[in-house]
């Protein structure tokens, strides 16, 4: 288990040209493209892996290298690094990187239209707002108190009415009545909980007040300024992989047992939950990926009360328009 937000820090000729409109996508050559996951091989990337397995990487013209990432990785590096094209990060620790330390990163996309962390408690003693936390014992893993910090105060709560304690990733305490709720990843953690032999409940920070992106779509600007195309053609695959993926979640996370998912130790039902979770977290009516104005602004704003203070033209959504 893992919380999202806050897990990292930064630290041709003419004749030949003419031709290939007119070839199928599977028949161009293709281009090296390497990309950089977040975390573990899990449901969170079920799109991807979908993508990837029925070849549609492959169809936009790309050779794509897929990296897994893990707690010792900083996606951030591995692009400044050149080991990737593009790596999917969290906003607070991209703007932090290019606001504080003048990084050359541009945010293209987002997967999550809505972080996934959130607060959890057991339906026996819910805790399903952040007026619910007053008077209450609130597990916070320490990187991100701040974050719950700005959530009472954009609702008016007194940080001193809530006790807020150090959080280990472990829903035991939870489950021993030693809290009453923790700060969590609300498409994984209930199912754990579950499996302990007790009902979970959650809200979303994000529906507080706290509305930021996850897994944001992050390129430099080198990049970005030498391979728009086949950031295009990501995009295009990716999204494809995701609705598909998402149209049925139970569908595909069973037949990577043994590929996708081996060896991580997680039952299938767990991903099926996950996959099904997350799934009104990254539609949107302006299709997957999609950073309206509306969502930047929000961003930005729930940023700047953490004290990361961000720009609009940290965000470039003109490949979104050509995909």
């Amino acid at each position: 288990m893992r919380l999202t937000l806050n897990r990292r820090s930064f630290l041709a000729t003419g004749a030949a040209a003419s031709t290939l409109p007119f070839l199928p996508r599977a028949a161009r050559a293709s281009s090296p493209f390497a990309m950089q996951a977040a975390w573990i091989n899990d449901a969170e990337f079920a799109g991807y892996f979908l993508a990837m397995d029925k070849g549609y990487y492959a169809e936009e013209g790309l050779d794509l290298t897929y990296l897994s990432g893990g707690p010792d990785v900083i996606p951030e590096s591995t692009i400044v690094a050149g080991r990737a094209d593009l790596a999917l990060t969290t906003p607070d620790t991209t703007i932090k990187a290019i606001a504080e330390q003048g990084a050359p990163f541009k945010i293209i996309g987002t997967q999550y239209q809505k972080n996934p962390i959130g607060i959890v408690s057991l339906a026996s003693n819910p805790v399903l707002s952040p007026a619910d936390m007053v008077g209450k014992t609130i597990a916070v893993p320490p990187v991100n108190t701040v974050s719950v910090e700005a959530v009472l105060a954009m609702n008016g709560i007194d940080r001193a009415s809530v006790n807020i304690v150090p959080y280990a990733y472990d829903p035991t305490p939870l489950i021993r009545g030693e809290i009453d709720a923790s700060l969590d990843f609300t498409t994984n953690v209930p199912y754990t909980i579950s499996m302990m032999g007790a009902e979970a409940v959650s809200f979303l920070l994000y529906d507080f007040g706290y509305t930021i992106y996850n897994d944001t779509v992050v390129v430099t600007e080198e990049t970005l300024a030498t391979k728009r195309a086949e950031l295009i053609a990501w995009l295009r695959a990716s999204r494809r992989g995701w609705a598909e993926n998402l149209a049925d979640p139970a569908l595909y996370p069973p037949q990577w047992a043994e590929t996708h998912f081996a060896g991580t130790g997680r039952e299938i039902e767990n991903e099926v939950f996950f996959n099904t979770a997350q799934k009104p977290l990254i539609e949107s009516p302006a299709g997957i990926f999609a950073m309206t104005e509306e969502g930047i602004a929000g961003n930005l704003e729930a940023l700047a009360a953490v004290g990361i203070h961000g720009t609009r033209a940290m965000f470039d959504t003109t490949l979104l328009e050509e995909v």
